[in-house]
Parts: C-alpha cells; structure tokens; sequence
C-alpha cells in the first residue's frame, strides 16, 4: 500500500526534446536515384512533367525518416541541465535516446508528433532499436499525454501548422535559439564540419522548448 501512494505522488518525469536530421547518407543515393527516376517516369506517363532535380530531391528526405538520418536529439528531463546526445553511428544515438527516456511520463516538444518523435520512432524500426519507454507511445490526435505538442496544444489542435517555435517565443517575450542559425542550416553547417554549433542550436531549442511549455502551464 505505501509503494501504491509513493509512486502515486512522485513527480511527473517529462522529457523536453528536439533532434536535428541530415538527408539521407551516401550509401542510400542509388535506391534514391531509383526512386527519383520512378517519380519522373511516373509524371511523364501521366503526360506532366517532373521538375525536382535529384539534388533537390535528396535534399528533401532530410525531412522524412524513411531515408533521412537523426545527427542529434538534445533532451532534459525536468528541470534538469540538457544534454545533447550526438553520434555519427545513428543507431548508438537511438540507443542512448531510449535508455534515457525509459521512465519518462510525458514527451515535451514542439512539433514532435508530426516530427521529432514521429522521426525518431521511423529510425528506430529502420534500426531495429526497441523502444523503452514504461508509456505506450500513442500519436493520437487532440490529446496531450504521453506526448504534449507544444505546437498543437498552442493552436488548440485547429488545421494547419499556425504559429513557428522563433514567433511564439517572441510573443512570449522569451529569448529566441534562431540567433545563429535555424534548422534549414543544419545540412550545410554539417558540411562544415560545424557539428558542436548544431548541437549547441538543438539544445537552445530544448531550453526555448521548455520556457514556452512552463508558460503555456502558467507554471
């Protein structure tokens, strides 16, 4: 009885979180070019004309976690400092993200049903990386448990993307994370060789993230 009232009163865990994704490695571009030139065929059966370039095409699966790749997930769990957990081998980034997130109540972002989380679960079936979490990760609609969408619950679940994390943190009055860069840059600053400027960026979106979440709670 006293281990029922104990674990009844502990203290919500939640997990703030973003990730930064790349376009799809090179080792995946000849399935790419396959698909790209089933697309093209495709139009030009129906008499249209295909005008993507390969280069635009490939760009856009950075987007998409059927071919894209995570670089990093930053998360902080409560009040806690964020930690960024970054890796050239995606599947070890999977790994250390579920192991960190396994007793984890409530999921906190902006935009993850749609994105980040929705990414995260495709790259792990790509991987084979289970899941483990003492939540059923459910993408229901119109709900805020497991996973709170800062995004949704900000628009009240209405049609359309509404408002970006940099304007509601603007009316907010809270300090932006696109000072140095936005999520747009990412696949060129990794090129760079730029990988702890990104981190750094997913972690300012975490900390925005969390400011706009404690708000939103009138916390």
């Amino acid at each position: 009885m006293n281990n029922y009232y104990n674990n009844y009163s502990r203290p919500q865990k939640k997990m703030f979180l973003d990730i930064e994704t790349l376009p799809a490695p090179e080792h995946m571009h000849e399935v790419l070019k396959e698909l790209h030139e089933y697309k093209k065929k495709k139009k030009k059966r129906l008499g249209e004309k295909y005008s993507t370039s390969f280069e635009d095409f490939l760009s856009g699966t950075g987007l998409d976690g059927t071919f894209g790749r995570i670089l990093c997930i930053s998360y902080a769990i409560n009040d806690d400092m964020i930690h960024c957990i970054c890796d050239e081998d995606e599947k070890k980034v999977l790994e250390n993200f579920w192991e960190a997130a396994k007793d984890v109540d409530l999921f906190v972002g902006f935009n993850i049903i749609d994105f980040d989380m929705k990414y995260i679960m495709q790259r792990s079936m790509i991987h084979g990386v289970k899941p483990k979490t003492k939540v059923r990760l459910s993408f229901a609609r119109y709900r805020s448990e497991p996973m709170y969408d800062c995004m949704h619950e900000w628009n009240q679940w209405s049609f359309g993307r509404g408002v970006g994390l940099d304007a509601l943190a603007r009316a907010m009055g809270l300090p932006t994370s696109k000072t140095n860069m936005d999520g747009s840059e990412v696949a060129s600053y990794y090129k760079k060789g730029k990988v702890k400027e990104i981190c750094d960026y997913c972690n300012a979106d975490v900390e925005v993230t969390r400011k706009i979440y404690k708000r939103m709670q009138f916390e």
